[in-house]
């Protein structure tokens, strides 16, 4: 059963690809307004598990709910008006749209566009002078941070990140981190974070888990020993 009192559930879960199950019955619970870091070395299931909360993916087993409500079979455009962002790890800009164009995406209505703008430009002042240039002339870092600026277009309430601090330099984490936990304080949104980069996820997580082959291998509160337990997990 759910658990009624998270805001992300997850019971059971089964997914993947043709006739095999990359994640194989996964519970998870992740509480309203925590941020959660998900780890685990590359083809464990962590960007896959995303996939299938968001309905990009079949469910095979097991049952996925956001505040108690089932979410399973519902369509990804659904889930995403009903609150849910999702950042994703691999290329997903328009390169040959301006910043304003790649941020509009992720609205409803035209008519809530100042306000998106306005919320993102809070995090990242820099889009606010150069929303006519191209996504693809951006530098990595203001990719990945536009990335994140057109999932917070909204003010989600569950937000789902897949490896949003892959290859930047620290003064751009440190930029995602601070506009990740001022959401947080701000807004209360809850968020699901797959990292590998340990400083940056145990910097502004409260709690965690190791997926393994498509399970949690271990997890809990971030804490001083958290890291060397987390290390344990990962070796190779």
């Amino acid at each position: 059963m759910a658990d009624a009192a998270a805001k992300l559930s997850l019971e059971g879960v089964a997914s993947g690809y043709g006739a095999i199950n990359i994640i194989t019955e996964l519970s998870l619970a992740v509480k309203a307004g925590e941020i959660f870091a998900l780890m685990g070395k590359n083809g464990m299931g962590k960007t896959t598990l995303l996939k299938t909360i968001l309905g990009l993916i079949g469910l095979r087993a097991g049952a996925i709910a956001v505040d108690g409500r089932s979410i399973a079979g519902a369509s990804p455009a659904s889930l995403i008006a009903s609150g849910i962002a999702y950042g994703p790890q691999e290329q997903a800009l328009f390169q040959d749209l301006s910043i304003k164009d790649n941020l509009r995406l992720a609205l409803r209505s035209d008519r809530e566009l100042d306000n998106g703008l306005d919320h993102v430009y809070g995090h990242f002042p820099f889009m606010k002078e150069r929303l006519a240039q191209k996504a693809g002339t951006l530098s990595g870092g203001e990719q990945k941070m536009l990335i994140l600026a057109r999932a917070l277009m909204l003010k989600p309430k569950l937000l789902l990140l897949d490896e949003i601090s892959e290859g930047l330099q620290p003064s751009v984490v440190t930029r995602i981190a601070n506009a990740l936990k001022d959401e947080r304080q701000k807004n209360g949104t809850t968020i699901l974070l797959v990292e590998q980069n340990l400083d940056f996820a145990l910097g502004i997580a409260d709690r965690w888990a190791v997926l393994k082959l498509g399970r949690i291998d271990d997890e809990g509160d971030v804490a001083p020993e958290a890291r060397q337990k987390i290390l344990e997990h990962l070796k190779i």
